[in-house]
Protein backbone atom coordinates (compact mmCIF):
# COMPACT_ATOMS: atom_id res chain seq x y z
CA UNK A 1 0.00 0.00 0.00
CA UNK A 2 1.30 3.60 -1.22
CA UNK A 3 2.21 5.33 2.09
CA UNK A 4 2.85 9.25 2.25
CA UNK A 5 6.38 10.08 3.12
CA UNK A 6 7.87 11.06 6.41
CA UNK A 7 11.01 11.30 5.88
CA UNK A 8 11.94 6.99 5.29
CA UNK A 9 15.03 6.54 3.42
CA UNK A 10 14.33 4.82 0.22
CA UNK A 11 16.41 3.47 -2.65
CA UNK A 12 14.96 5.59 -5.52
CA UNK A 13 13.80 9.02 -5.98
CA UNK A 14 11.03 8.99 -8.97
CA UNK A 15 10.82 12.11 -10.40
CA UNK A 16 8.10 13.68 -12.67
CA UNK A 17 8.47 15.91 -15.88
CA UNK A 18 6.19 17.27 -18.84
CA UNK A 19 6.49 18.02 -22.40
CA UNK A 20 7.95 15.34 -23.61
CA UNK A 21 6.88 12.03 -25.52
CA UNK A 22 4.43 10.91 -22.68
CA UNK A 23 5.51 7.62 -20.07
CA UNK A 24 9.41 8.19 -21.11
CA UNK A 25 11.85 7.59 -18.35
CA UNK A 26 15.60 7.79 -17.68
CA UNK A 27 17.95 6.47 -14.69
CA UNK A 28 20.36 8.65 -13.22
CA UNK A 29 23.03 8.15 -10.75
CA UNK A 30 24.41 10.89 -8.60
CA UNK A 31 25.42 12.50 -5.75
CA UNK A 32 22.20 12.69 -4.57
CA UNK A 33 21.27 8.68 -4.59
CA UNK A 34 19.79 6.96 -7.57
CA UNK A 35 17.27 9.26 -9.51
CA UNK A 36 14.54 7.72 -12.02
CA UNK A 37 12.96 10.63 -14.33
CA UNK A 38 9.32 9.74 -15.68
CA UNK A 39 7.81 11.94 -18.03
CA UNK A 40 3.73 12.50 -17.72
CA UNK A 41 3.45 14.16 -21.41
CA UNK A 42 2.57 17.29 -22.63
CA UNK A 43 -0.61 18.16 -20.62
CA UNK A 44 -0.81 15.79 -17.52
CA UNK A 45 -4.19 14.11 -16.91
CA UNK A 46 -4.89 11.50 -14.25
CA UNK A 47 -4.55 8.92 -16.67
CA UNK A 48 -1.20 9.38 -17.75
CA UNK A 49 -0.41 9.58 -13.92
CA UNK A 50 -1.63 6.58 -13.05
CA UNK A 51 -0.04 5.25 -16.35
CA UNK A 52 3.87 6.87 -15.15
CA UNK A 53 3.69 5.79 -11.61
CA UNK A 54 2.60 2.16 -12.46
CA UNK A 55 5.80 1.99 -15.36
CA UNK A 56 7.95 3.40 -12.51
CA UNK A 57 7.47 0.92 -9.87
CA UNK A 58 7.58 -2.15 -12.85
CA UNK A 59 10.65 -0.39 -13.91
CA UNK A 60 12.28 -0.30 -10.17
CA UNK A 61 10.98 -3.55 -9.24
CA UNK A 62 12.34 -4.87 -11.98
CA UNK A 63 15.69 -3.71 -11.08
CA UNK A 64 15.04 -5.57 -7.41
CA UNK A 65 14.18 -2.46 -5.84
CA UNK A 66 13.02 -2.28 -2.12
CA UNK A 67 11.80 1.16 -2.12
CA UNK A 68 11.32 4.34 -3.77
CA UNK A 69 9.78 7.84 -3.05
CA UNK A 70 7.93 9.79 -5.67
CA UNK A 71 7.39 13.59 -6.09
CA UNK A 72 3.84 14.05 -6.39
CA UNK A 73 4.10 18.09 -6.47
CA UNK A 74 4.20 18.76 -10.12
CA UNK A 75 0.95 16.50 -10.39
CA UNK A 76 -0.11 18.18 -7.58
CA UNK A 77 -0.08 21.88 -9.50
CA UNK A 78 -1.77 20.66 -12.90
CA UNK A 79 -4.10 17.92 -11.29
CA UNK A 80 -5.07 19.24 -7.90
CA UNK A 81 -6.01 15.84 -5.48
CA UNK A 82 -6.96 13.97 -8.42
CA UNK A 83 -2.84 13.66 -9.18
CA UNK A 84 -1.63 11.96 -6.13
CA UNK A 85 -4.70 9.78 -5.98
CA UNK A 86 -3.91 8.64 -9.34
CA UNK A 87 -0.25 8.17 -8.93
CA UNK A 88 -1.09 6.21 -6.21
CA UNK A 89 -3.98 3.74 -7.69
CA UNK A 90 -1.29 3.18 -10.68
CA UNK A 91 1.61 2.40 -8.45
CA UNK A 92 -0.62 -0.31 -6.20
CA UNK A 93 -2.31 -1.72 -9.79
CA UNK A 94 1.11 -2.41 -11.11
CA UNK A 95 2.43 -3.76 -7.82
CA UNK A 96 -0.37 -6.46 -7.73
CA UNK A 97 0.68 -9.82 -8.05
CA UNK A 98 -1.82 -13.26 -8.90
CA UNK A 99 -2.85 -15.41 -5.72
CA UNK A 100 -0.08 -18.22 -5.84
CA UNK A 101 -0.09 -21.50 -4.40
CA UNK A 102 4.15 -21.85 -4.45
CA UNK A 103 5.88 -21.41 -1.83
CA UNK A 104 8.01 -18.78 -3.09
CA UNK A 105 7.00 -15.26 -1.45
CA UNK A 106 7.14 -12.53 -3.45
CA UNK A 107 9.54 -9.19 -2.51
CA UNK A 108 8.28 -6.66 -0.71
CA UNK A 109 8.17 -3.37 -2.26
CA UNK A 110 7.70 -0.07 0.14
CA UNK A 111 6.28 2.85 -2.02
CA UNK A 112 6.14 6.64 -0.59
CA UNK A 113 4.39 9.74 -1.91
CA UNK A 114 5.84 13.18 -1.25
CA UNK A 115 4.22 16.80 -2.06
CA UNK A 116 0.74 15.17 -1.56
CA UNK A 117 0.37 16.86 2.06
CA UNK A 118 -2.79 18.44 2.78
CA UNK A 119 -6.64 17.20 3.65
CA UNK A 120 -7.96 17.34 0.15
CA UNK A 121 -4.85 15.39 -0.84
CA UNK A 122 -4.90 12.84 1.65
CA UNK A 123 -9.05 12.36 1.63
CA UNK A 124 -8.46 11.55 -2.32
CA UNK A 125 -5.94 9.50 -1.88
CA UNK A 126 -7.54 7.38 0.76
CA UNK A 127 -10.45 7.25 -1.51
CA UNK A 128 -8.43 5.70 -4.38
CA UNK A 129 -6.42 3.49 -1.84
CA UNK A 130 -9.40 1.95 -1.00
CA UNK A 131 -10.81 1.76 -4.82
CA UNK A 132 -8.20 0.31 -5.63
CA UNK A 133 -8.05 -2.52 -2.16
CA UNK A 134 -11.44 -4.03 -4.27
CA UNK A 135 -9.87 -4.07 -7.60
CA UNK A 136 -7.33 -6.60 -6.08
CA UNK A 137 -10.28 -8.34 -4.46
CA UNK A 138 -11.77 -8.75 -7.85
CA UNK A 139 -8.68 -9.74 -9.51
CA UNK A 140 -7.91 -12.17 -6.94
CA UNK A 141 -11.65 -13.61 -7.47
CA UNK A 142 -10.56 -13.97 -11.30
CA UNK A 143 -7.71 -15.41 -10.80
CA UNK A 144 -9.31 -18.10 -8.73
CA UNK A 145 -8.84 -21.48 -10.49
CA UNK A 146 -12.53 -22.60 -10.96
CA UNK A 147 -11.87 -25.94 -8.89
CA UNK A 148 -11.31 -23.45 -5.81
CA UNK A 149 -14.18 -21.18 -6.44
CA UNK A 150 -17.31 -23.06 -7.20
CA UNK A 151 -20.60 -20.65 -6.40
CA UNK A 152 -21.17 -21.28 -3.09
CA UNK A 153 -17.19 -20.22 -2.59
CA UNK A 154 -18.13 -17.28 -4.58
CA UNK A 155 -20.85 -16.21 -2.64
CA UNK A 156 -19.07 -17.23 1.05
CA UNK A 157 -16.04 -14.89 0.15
CA UNK A 158 -18.03 -12.02 -1.03
CA UNK A 159 -20.47 -12.42 1.81
CA UNK A 160 -17.48 -12.21 4.32
CA UNK A 161 -16.16 -9.11 3.16
CA UNK A 162 -19.57 -7.56 2.87
CA UNK A 163 -19.79 -7.99 6.80
CA UNK A 164 -16.69 -6.65 7.26
CA UNK A 165 -17.91 -2.99 5.92
CA UNK A 166 -22.00 -4.19 7.14
CA UNK A 167 -22.97 -4.31 3.65
CA UNK A 168 -26.08 -6.70 3.98
CA UNK A 169 -25.60 -9.99 2.08
CA UNK A 170 -27.96 -12.21 1.23
CA UNK A 171 -27.44 -15.61 -0.81
CA UNK A 172 -30.43 -17.33 -1.72
CA UNK A 173 -29.61 -20.83 -2.77
CA UNK A 174 -31.39 -23.14 -5.60
CA UNK A 175 -35.03 -23.93 -3.59
CA UNK A 176 -35.10 -20.23 -2.86
CA UNK A 177 -34.08 -19.43 -6.79
CA UNK A 178 -36.59 -22.11 -8.23
CA UNK A 179 -39.79 -20.80 -5.93
CA UNK A 180 -39.23 -17.63 -7.52
CA UNK A 181 -39.61 -18.72 -10.74
CA UNK A 182 -36.16 -18.65 -12.22
CA UNK A 183 -35.68 -21.03 -15.06
CA UNK A 184 -33.56 -19.37 -17.34
CA UNK A 185 -31.36 -19.40 -14.15
CA UNK A 186 -31.77 -23.35 -13.29
CA UNK A 187 -31.47 -23.88 -17.21
CA UNK A 188 -27.82 -23.15 -16.72
CA UNK A 189 -26.90 -23.92 -13.18
CA UNK A 190 -28.49 -27.19 -12.44
CA UNK A 191 -26.24 -28.66 -14.91
CA UNK A 192 -23.73 -29.02 -12.22
CA UNK A 193 -22.80 -30.98 -9.37
CA UNK A 194 -21.99 -27.50 -7.35
CA UNK A 195 -25.28 -25.75 -7.22
CA UNK A 196 -26.21 -22.28 -8.37
CA UNK A 197 -26.15 -18.85 -6.10
CA UNK A 198 -27.85 -15.76 -6.48
CA UNK A 199 -25.53 -13.02 -4.32
CA UNK A 200 -27.20 -9.93 -3.33
CA UNK A 201 -25.35 -7.32 -1.75
CA UNK A 202 -26.95 -4.50 -0.77
CA UNK A 203 -25.38 -0.46 0.29
CA UNK A 204 -27.88 1.75 1.84
CA UNK A 205 -26.02 4.92 2.13
CA UNK A 206 -28.42 6.88 0.50
CA UNK A 207 -32.22 8.61 1.72
CA UNK A 208 -34.47 5.98 3.09
CA UNK A 209 -36.88 6.51 0.39
CA UNK A 210 -34.28 6.23 -2.96
CA UNK A 211 -34.45 3.02 -4.81
CA UNK A 212 -31.05 1.52 -5.58
CA UNK A 213 -29.46 1.17 -8.51
CA UNK A 214 -28.47 -2.21 -9.76
CA UNK A 215 -25.61 -3.73 -10.39
CA UNK A 216 -25.81 -7.05 -12.21
CA UNK A 217 -22.92 -8.96 -13.05
CA UNK A 218 -22.17 -12.29 -14.62
CA UNK A 219 -20.56 -15.14 -12.14
CA UNK A 220 -19.88 -18.47 -14.73
CA UNK A 221 -17.25 -19.51 -11.82
CA UNK A 222 -16.64 -22.59 -14.67
CA UNK A 223 -17.75 -22.53 -18.30
CA UNK A 224 -17.47 -25.77 -20.70
CA UNK A 225 -20.06 -24.28 -23.15
CA UNK A 226 -22.38 -27.33 -22.05
CA UNK A 227 -23.23 -29.02 -24.85
CA UNK A 228 -22.10 -26.86 -27.47
CA UNK A 229 -18.61 -27.39 -25.94
CA UNK A 230 -15.97 -24.88 -26.11
CA UNK A 231 -12.38 -25.89 -27.73
CA UNK A 232 -9.43 -26.62 -25.62
CA UNK A 233 -8.44 -23.14 -26.55
CA UNK A 234 -11.56 -21.42 -25.29
CA UNK A 235 -11.12 -24.01 -21.98
CA UNK A 236 -8.39 -22.31 -20.98
CA UNK A 237 -10.20 -18.94 -19.77
CA UNK A 238 -13.11 -20.43 -18.26
CA UNK A 239 -12.05 -19.61 -14.92
CA UNK A 240 -12.45 -15.80 -15.73
CA UNK A 241 -16.26 -16.11 -17.06
CA UNK A 242 -17.56 -14.37 -13.22
CA UNK A 243 -15.58 -11.26 -13.79
CA UNK A 244 -18.67 -9.21 -14.32
CA UNK A 245 -19.76 -10.48 -10.67
CA UNK A 246 -16.46 -9.84 -9.15
CA UNK A 247 -16.76 -6.22 -10.83
CA UNK A 248 -19.79 -5.33 -9.21
CA UNK A 249 -18.90 -6.92 -5.78
CA UNK A 250 -15.91 -4.77 -6.05
CA UNK A 251 -17.64 -1.89 -6.87
CA UNK A 252 -20.53 -2.10 -4.14
CA UNK A 253 -17.79 -2.87 -1.26
CA UNK A 254 -15.88 0.13 -2.35
CA UNK A 255 -19.15 2.44 -1.91
CA UNK A 256 -19.22 0.95 1.62
CA UNK A 257 -15.60 1.43 2.22
CA UNK A 258 -15.58 5.55 1.01
CA UNK A 259 -19.40 5.79 2.78
CA UNK A 260 -20.85 7.13 -0.46
CA UNK A 261 -24.62 7.96 0.39
CA UNK A 262 -26.13 6.45 -2.39
CA UNK A 263 -28.49 2.87 -2.75
CA UNK A 264 -27.12 0.21 -4.57
CA UNK A 265 -27.45 -3.39 -4.89
CA UNK A 266 -25.31 -5.42 -6.36
CA UNK A 267 -27.10 -9.12 -7.78
CA UNK A 268 -24.66 -11.67 -8.98
CA UNK A 269 -26.12 -15.06 -10.16
CA UNK A 270 -23.31 -17.68 -9.89
CA UNK A 271 -23.82 -21.10 -11.35
CA UNK A 272 -21.60 -23.47 -13.36
CA UNK A 273 -21.87 -24.33 -17.15
CA UNK A 274 -20.72 -27.79 -17.02
CA UNK A 275 -21.73 -31.12 -19.21
CA UNK A 276 -24.12 -33.69 -17.17
CA UNK A 277 -27.41 -35.34 -17.77
CA UNK A 278 -29.29 -32.47 -16.66
CA UNK A 279 -27.61 -30.13 -19.27
CA UNK A 280 -30.13 -28.21 -21.10
CA UNK A 281 -29.54 -28.64 -25.22
CA UNK A 282 -29.70 -26.53 -28.01
CA UNK A 283 -34.02 -26.53 -28.73
CA UNK A 284 -35.15 -26.46 -25.50
CA UNK A 285 -37.59 -23.68 -24.54
CA UNK A 286 -37.60 -22.09 -20.98
CA UNK A 287 -39.77 -19.94 -18.99
CA UNK A 288 -37.73 -17.07 -16.96
CA UNK A 289 -38.06 -15.41 -14.14
CA UNK A 290 -40.21 -12.24 -16.34
CA UNK A 291 -42.55 -15.11 -17.58
CA UNK A 292 -41.13 -14.60 -21.21
CA UNK A 293 -40.03 -17.75 -22.83
CA UNK A 294 -36.30 -18.40 -24.51
CA UNK A 295 -35.50 -20.46 -27.18
CA UNK A 296 -32.37 -22.17 -26.40
CA UNK A 297 -30.10 -21.95 -29.70
CA UNK A 298 -26.79 -22.22 -28.41
CA UNK A 299 -26.05 -23.59 -24.68
CA UNK A 300 -22.62 -21.87 -24.95
CA UNK A 301 -24.33 -18.41 -24.88
CA UNK A 302 -25.75 -19.02 -21.32
CA UNK A 303 -24.46 -15.86 -19.81
CA UNK A 304 -27.13 -13.83 -20.98
CA UNK A 305 -29.67 -15.91 -19.56
CA UNK A 306 -28.85 -16.17 -16.06
CA UNK A 307 -28.24 -12.26 -16.65
CA UNK A 308 -32.17 -11.71 -17.89
CA UNK A 309 -33.55 -13.53 -14.53
CA UNK A 310 -30.67 -11.45 -12.44
CA UNK A 311 -31.87 -7.88 -13.93
CA UNK A 312 -35.74 -9.14 -13.37
CA UNK A 313 -34.66 -10.11 -9.95
CA UNK A 314 -33.05 -6.78 -9.53
CA UNK A 315 -36.52 -4.95 -10.72
CA UNK A 316 -39.57 -7.21 -8.94
CA UNK A 317 -37.28 -7.61 -5.61
CA UNK A 318 -34.82 -4.78 -5.34
CA UNK A 319 -36.43 -2.08 -6.90
CA UNK A 320 -33.91 -0.35 -8.72
CA UNK A 321 -35.15 2.31 -10.54
CA UNK A 322 -31.77 2.05 -13.07
CA UNK A 323 -30.07 -1.23 -14.21
CA UNK A 324 -25.91 -1.68 -14.91
CA UNK A 325 -25.11 -5.18 -16.31
CA UNK A 326 -21.77 -5.88 -16.82
CA UNK A 327 -20.37 -9.57 -18.49
CA UNK A 328 -17.71 -11.09 -20.24
CA UNK A 329 -20.41 -12.17 -22.43
CA UNK A 330 -19.21 -12.66 -26.18
CA UNK A 331 -16.30 -13.20 -28.87
CA UNK A 332 -17.76 -11.14 -30.44
CA UNK A 333 -17.03 -8.11 -28.74
CA UNK A 334 -13.21 -9.15 -28.74
CA UNK A 335 -13.40 -9.50 -32.21
CA UNK A 336 -14.57 -6.10 -32.72
CA UNK A 337 -13.47 -3.79 -29.87
CA UNK A 338 -9.92 -6.18 -29.08
CA UNK A 339 -8.53 -6.03 -25.91
CA UNK A 340 -8.49 -2.04 -24.39
CA UNK A 341 -12.18 -1.24 -25.04
CA UNK A 342 -15.30 -2.84 -23.69
CA UNK A 343 -18.42 -2.41 -25.52
CA UNK A 344 -21.41 -0.79 -24.60
CA UNK A 345 -25.51 -1.09 -25.54
CA UNK A 346 -28.03 1.43 -23.72
CA UNK A 347 -31.70 2.29 -23.71
CA UNK A 348 -31.15 5.64 -21.71
CA UNK A 349 -29.09 8.72 -23.03
CA UNK A 350 -28.80 10.20 -19.18
CA UNK A 351 -27.21 7.12 -17.68
CA UNK A 352 -25.15 6.60 -20.63
CA UNK A 353 -23.31 10.06 -20.24
CA UNK A 354 -23.12 9.47 -16.70
CA UNK A 355 -21.55 6.27 -17.60
CA UNK A 356 -18.75 7.69 -20.02
CA UNK A 357 -18.43 10.20 -17.39
CA UNK A 358 -17.08 7.73 -14.64
CA UNK A 359 -15.73 5.87 -17.19
CA UNK A 360 -13.63 9.01 -18.11
CA UNK A 361 -12.49 9.30 -14.28
CA UNK A 362 -11.80 5.71 -14.29
CA UNK A 363 -8.97 5.39 -17.36
CA UNK A 364 -11.14 3.13 -18.54
CA UNK A 365 -12.37 2.44 -22.20
CA UNK A 366 -16.07 1.88 -23.89
CA UNK A 367 -17.77 2.15 -27.06
CA UNK A 368 -21.27 2.42 -27.67
CA UNK A 369 -22.65 -0.21 -30.46
CA UNK A 370 -26.24 0.63 -32.15
CA UNK A 371 -29.15 -0.70 -31.44
CA UNK A 372 -31.43 -0.08 -34.50
CA UNK A 373 -34.76 -2.25 -35.03
CA UNK A 374 -33.42 -4.48 -37.21
CA UNK A 375 -30.60 -5.97 -34.74
CA UNK A 376 -34.10 -6.82 -32.40
CA UNK A 377 -35.54 -8.71 -35.41
CA UNK A 378 -32.49 -11.34 -35.09
CA UNK A 379 -33.36 -12.69 -31.69
CA UNK A 380 -36.57 -13.71 -32.52
CA UNK A 381 -38.25 -16.94 -32.25
CA UNK A 382 -40.78 -18.61 -33.85
CA UNK A 383 -42.12 -21.03 -30.74
CA UNK A 384 -40.97 -18.66 -27.67
CA UNK A 385 -40.46 -14.92 -27.27
CA UNK A 386 -36.48 -14.61 -27.53
CA UNK A 387 -33.63 -16.26 -28.84
CA UNK A 388 -30.75 -16.88 -26.68
CA UNK A 389 -28.43 -16.40 -29.97
CA UNK A 390 -28.51 -13.79 -33.16
CA UNK A 391 -30.10 -15.88 -36.17
CA UNK A 392 -27.97 -13.79 -38.63
CA UNK A 393 -24.24 -12.60 -36.91
CA UNK A 394 -24.09 -8.73 -34.76
CA UNK A 395 -23.11 -11.09 -31.54
CA UNK A 396 -21.90 -8.64 -29.48
CA UNK A 397 -25.17 -5.84 -29.95
CA UNK A 398 -28.13 -8.72 -29.75
CA UNK A 399 -26.63 -10.56 -26.61
CA UNK A 400 -26.64 -6.88 -25.27
CA UNK A 401 -30.59 -6.20 -26.66
CA UNK A 402 -31.53 -9.44 -25.39
CA UNK A 403 -30.33 -8.61 -22.11
CA UNK A 404 -32.36 -5.16 -22.29
CA UNK A 405 -35.54 -7.04 -23.41
CA UNK A 406 -35.68 -8.11 -19.98
CA UNK A 407 -34.53 -4.22 -18.18
CA UNK A 408 -38.14 -2.87 -20.46
CA UNK A 409 -37.98 0.62 -20.03
CA UNK A 410 -36.25 0.87 -16.99
CA UNK A 411 -33.23 2.84 -17.47
CA UNK A 412 -30.53 0.19 -18.29
CA UNK A 413 -26.67 -0.20 -20.28
CA UNK A 414 -25.05 -3.23 -20.81
CA UNK A 415 -20.83 -3.47 -20.68
CA UNK A 416 -19.37 -6.21 -22.30
CA UNK A 417 -15.58 -6.72 -20.81
CA UNK A 418 -15.31 -10.09 -22.76
CA UNK A 419 -12.18 -8.40 -24.03
CA UNK A 420 -10.74 -5.97 -21.62
CA UNK A 421 -11.32 -8.44 -18.07
CA UNK A 422 -8.09 -10.65 -18.75
CA UNK A 423 -4.85 -9.74 -20.79
CA UNK A 424 -1.83 -12.01 -21.10
CA UNK A 425 0.11 -9.55 -22.25
CA UNK A 426 -1.05 -6.20 -20.72
CA UNK A 427 -1.97 -3.02 -22.46
CA UNK A 428 -1.44 -0.36 -20.23
CA UNK A 429 1.60 0.11 -17.80
CA UNK A 430 -0.87 -0.26 -14.39
CA UNK A 431 -2.05 -4.32 -15.85
CA UNK A 432 -0.23 -7.47 -14.56
CA UNK A 433 -1.06 -10.80 -16.47
CA UNK A 434 -4.22 -12.14 -15.35
CA UNK A 435 -6.99 -10.44 -14.10
CA UNK A 436 -7.49 -6.99 -14.68
CA UNK A 437 -10.65 -6.08 -12.30
CA UNK A 438 -12.22 -4.42 -15.38
CA UNK A 439 -15.28 -2.21 -14.54
CA UNK A 440 -14.78 -1.93 -10.78
CA UNK A 441 -13.69 1.36 -11.12
CA UNK A 442 -15.88 3.06 -13.59
CA UNK A 443 -18.66 1.08 -12.12
CA UNK A 444 -17.52 2.96 -8.72
CA UNK A 445 -17.51 6.36 -10.21
CA UNK A 446 -20.87 5.76 -11.84
CA UNK A 447 -22.51 5.78 -8.33
CA UNK A 448 -20.33 8.28 -6.70
CA UNK A 449 -21.46 10.72 -9.35
CA UNK A 450 -25.38 9.63 -8.67
CA UNK A 451 -24.89 10.33 -5.33
CA UNK A 452 -23.64 13.61 -5.73
CA UNK A 453 -26.01 14.45 -8.65
CA UNK A 454 -28.69 16.72 -7.23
Amino acid sequence: MVKLWQGESAQWRIELETGGEGTALSLHTGAQGRVLIVNLGGEPTAETARRAAAKAVKTLRGLEAASAVLDAAPVVKVLGPEGPAALAQGAELACYRQPSWKEEPDKPFAFYLAGAEGPEAETALREAQAVTRWVYFARDLVNCPANLLTPQDMAQRMAEAAGKLGVEAEILDETQTRALGMGAFHAVGDSAAHPPRLIVLRWRGGKEDTPPIALVGKGVCCDTGGYCLKTAAGLKGTRGDMAGGAAVCGALLALAENRVPVNAAAVIPAVENRLSRDSFLPGDVIRSMSGKTIQVNNTDAEGRLILADAVTYALQKEGASRVVDIATLTGACVAALGFTTAGLVTNDEGLFLALMNAAKRAGEQYWRLPDFPEYKQMIESPVADLCNQSSDGCGAITAGLFIGAFAGTTPWVHLDIAGTAWVDRPRWEYQVPGATGAGVTTLYQLCRGLADAP
